[in-house]
């Protein structure tokens, strides 16, 4: 790298090039601000481009055709002989899409006139006269950056467990993406979003599934009733859940792994598969960038920030998977920088306000939700009035061969305001946008049973839901 570069001042620097810095750094473009992004892989997207959201969400819709295939007599397809899966097929179509995105970043970075630096960037300490410098490490070419402010945007890590190291048969989302078969069967420690996902995912490919979770109940942090029944739902899939399981040791096998752990009853269990999944949580990437030189305050890694994404040392910000606080979602980190953006452009803004931050798990049936969830309303002391309606009663479920689940609306009794919108069932992860857009901004639950839906369309269930609350669901 050409040492004049070090003579350029950006308005900003931002560090890391996921969905968060690349986010950040093209809404700082739009704002006239000059931008560098500097990111140390060999392709911009981080992990959600490259073995997060994206791939992970090309094999589910590869499972959903694949399982619709199983299915084509019911649909009136014949004739078509027994289907086979080409499971080369099926990870090259997941890698072009992949290619695919990557260009258009490529493409957006020269769009926006936004300088793109290859290498490890690291803060060097406090701004002298307004300046922040940044090292660059670029596989051992060294050079700095300078800028007036500076966006940190290191991503996040899959944690695994003491003494275990990926290979091809102890995995992480990054192993079980490249796999160069679907396996016969597997364990997969961890029921959340991942864990859940990659379960749906195998399943539907015809591999024998086993959950072990530590919790009382899966996916965890959503609504208890979620919980329930995507337990039910997977277990008529044929997936063995195991909650409250306390994982005790993992080695391999001659043939495979085996897995010791102790159950909800306290009793000792063994469990034998050809791989295992860990996915137990992601920790963030903060190591390393220069932190112990600033005034940046941390909690278990994670970065302290306030309202405008702002860390306690004057020019620095922070956004994505290392903040305090957050949950680890790219859509989060994508506007956490356009926020940090907004503040450095002087620009009006809106903070994140974590109920109103959609959650969306990609499993068949998919889980959509935001707000609180009727414990959490009913522990801050709300008096709570509830609205449930099946997809079983919805037209359009029934026309797309997937009417298992159902939208479950908490609202405050007294005022009618929604407070959380809970759905698990077809294209959840779409609806939700919905519940999104109506509590930002405050709907009510008269309003909303005054709002036309379209039909027949599985958004209209929705309609359904919020009357419900009133127990005037039409088609219920």
């Amino acid at each position: 790298m050409p040492d004049a570069i070090a003579e350029v001042i950006y308005d900003v620097v931002v560090l890391g090039g996921g969905p968060a810095g690349y986010t950040a750094a093209i809404r700082g473009a739009e704002y006239g601000l000059k931008v560098a992004l500097v990111d140390a892989s060999p392709r911009l997207g981080g992990t959600c481009l490259h073995v997060g959201c994206i791939p992970t969400k090309a094999l589910l819709f590869n499972a959903e055709l694949w399982d619709h295939l199983k299915h084509a007599a019911e649909y009136g397809i014949a004739n078509i002989g027994a289907p086979t899966l080409d499971w080369t097929a099926v990870q090259a179509r997941k890698n072009s899409i992949i290619t695919k995105h990557v260009k258009g970043l490529e493409f957006l970075m020269k769009k926006h006139k936004i300088a793109v630096i290859s290498g490890f960037g690291r803060l060097t300490g406090p701004a002298q006269d307004g300046i922040h410098t940044v090292d660059i490490d670029a596989a051992g070419t060294k050079s700095m950056l300078k800028a007036k402010n500076v966006i940190l945007a290191t991503g996040s890590s899959a944690k695994t467990l003491p003494g275990l190291k990926p290979d091809d048969r102890i995995l992480t989302n990054i192993e079980i993406l490249s796999l160069p078969e679907p396996p016969k069967s597997l364990i997969i420690i961890g029921a959340g979003a991942v864990g859940m996902e990659f379960a749906s995912i195998f399943r539907s490919f015809g591999s024998e599934i086993t959950v072990l979770e530590f919790l009382p109940r899966l996916v965890a942090v959503e609504d208890e009733d979620i919980s329930k029944e995507i337990a039910r739902l997977f277990r008529k899939r044929g997936i063995d859940t195991n909650t409250g399981a306390k994982v005790e040791n993992v080695e391999k096998t001659e043939t495979g792994v085996k897995v010791s752990y102790t159950d909800a009853n306290g009793k000792p269990q063994v469990k034998e598969a050809e791989k295992v999944l860990v996915a137990v949580g992601r920790a963030p990437q903060t190591a390393g960038i220069g932190i112990e030189k600033t005034r940046i305050q941390l909690d278990r890694g994670f970065i302290k920030v306030n309202e405008a994404q702002q860390t306690a040392e004057p020019g620095v910000y922070a956004i994505g998977d290392i903040v305090l606080g957050l949950p680890q979602l790219a859509h989060v980190g994508a506007m956490a920088g356009m926020v940090a953006m907004a503040k450095i452009a002087e620009r009006p803004f809106r903070p994140i306000r974590r109920d109103r931050i959609p959650g969306c798990t990609y499993t068949e049936p998919q889980i959509g939700s935001v707000g609180l969830t009727e414990a959490q309303a009913k522990e801050k002391g709300i008096e709570v009035k509830v609205g449930k309606f099946p997809f079983a009663g919805n037209s359009k479920a029934t026309i797309v061969g997937s009417h298992d689940g159902f939208v479950k609306i908490v609202s405050d009794a007294k005022y009618g305001e929604i407070l959380g919108v809970h759905i698990l069932g077809p294209s959840a992860t779409e609806i939700i946008a919905e519940a999104v857009a109506v509590m930002e901004l405050e709907g009510t639950v008269e309003e909303m049973m005054f709002t036309i839906h379209a039909h027949p369309t599985l958004a209209e269930s929705m309609l359904d839901a919020y009357a419900a609350v009133n127990n005037m669901a039409i088609n219920a």
